[in-house]
């Protein structure tokens, strides 16, 4: 029996039961943070044959061990979506060792794992932390599908470390939308402060980083992300930039990506997107917002971020930001 789960009558079928029926189709959306991932998402997520669900990743630690906010304003913990996905995956949350089930993820999914991950045969110690694991990701991806009654899951998690990990659990259709952005873009994003508003125990920041380190990653995460349709793993890259100049066709592609018909899409204008309440994990605080939201570029950093960072950050992102598609003064 696993150590992560107490023997329950009402549990979950076994992994080997999970993955004998149809796949769970995830599309998941990867690249470095301050893409337009949350906003992309959400926009994707209002398809009634979708549910966003924000970052997976963080569900054990800042979603159940912090009960931090859901999208939708309650403590996660009391939100009766997710209170009804732990107790069609696992028979509830409670029956969950957390602290062993985030040690098991710290052991699993990390980006210097990501050469054992895609080793058809990795070391034993490792393949059985990977099994046990994956084990409790597809229980958990089956029960979203099923409280949610919707056929594709978009998870914003964006992590590359755990997007090569969802190519190895059962029961799940991963697809990749690799979302750019302009680096100098990002780079200024990171560096200000923002908080976190679903922290709502203490005052907490979301990290900052330099605009080196922010380049080191931008450059480290998007090269890392291609190995994946190298892999066979269906992956479309997608410009931040595009997504908020066009947002009906780009939604749409992103949805044909998914397996779906896009249809009218009747919630996305030229401009702005109509959206309701979600049930996302983590991310950035634009996930709590619901009604209209404008749809535009956010180009600040080319009036307010310092010269010298500004060129620091080209020259280091150089040549993948060209590749691209991106030159000095905007997008091509």
């Amino acid at each position: 029996m696993s150590p992560t789960v107490s023997d329950s009558p009402s549990r979950a079928p076994a992994v080997s039961d999970l993955s004998a029926t149809e796949p769970v189709r995830v599309l998941f959306l990867g690249g470095v943070g301050r893409s337009g991932s949350t906003i992309v998402a959400n926009a994707a997520g209002q398809h009634p044959q979708t549910v966003s669900i924000g970052e997976l990743v963080h569900l054990w630690q800042r979603g159940l061990i912090d009960n931090e906010l859901c999208g939708c304003g309650a403590r996660l913990r009391e939100c009766p979506f997710w209170s009804e996905v732990g107790a069609e995956a696992f028979g509830g949350w409670e029956t969950l060792d957390l602290e062993a089930v985030l040690a098991l993820q710290r052991s699993v999914d990390r980006n210097r794992y990501v050469p054992l991950m895609v080793r058809p045969e990795p070391s034993p110690r490792y393949r059985r932390s990977l099994t046990e694991y994956a084990g409790l990701l597809s229980r958990l991806y089956r029960a979203i599908s099923t409280v949610s009654g919707a056929p594709v899951i978009i998870d914003s998690t964006k992590h590359v470390s755990f997007a090569y990990l969802l190519r190895r659990v059962p029961g799940i259709d991963v697809r990749v939308a690799h979302l750019v952005r302009e680096p100098e873009g990002v780079a200024y994003s990171w560096a200000k402060k923002v908080r976190r508003p679903e922290a709502v125990d203490r005052a907490d920041d979301m990290p900052r980083y330099t605009p080196a380190r922010t380049s080191g990653k931008w450059l480290a995460y998007n090269s890392a992300l291609h190995g994946l349709g190298l892999l066979g793993t269906p992956t479309r890259l997608f410009r931040y930039e595009d997504l908020m100049a066009d947002p009906r066709t780009q939604i749409a592609s992103l949805l044909e990506l998914a397996g779906l018909q896009p249809g009218p899409l009747p919630h996305l204008g030229d401009d702005w997107v109509e959206l309701g309440t979600s049930h996302t994990i983590a991310g950035n605080p634009a996930r709590f917002r619901q009604g209209r939201v404008e749809l535009r570029t956010d180009r600040a950093w080319t009036t307010e971020m310092d010269p010298s960072d500004r060129r620091k950050v080209s020259l280091l992102t150089w040549p993948l930001r060209t590749a691209y598609g991106y030159r000095r003064g905007g997008p091509r």
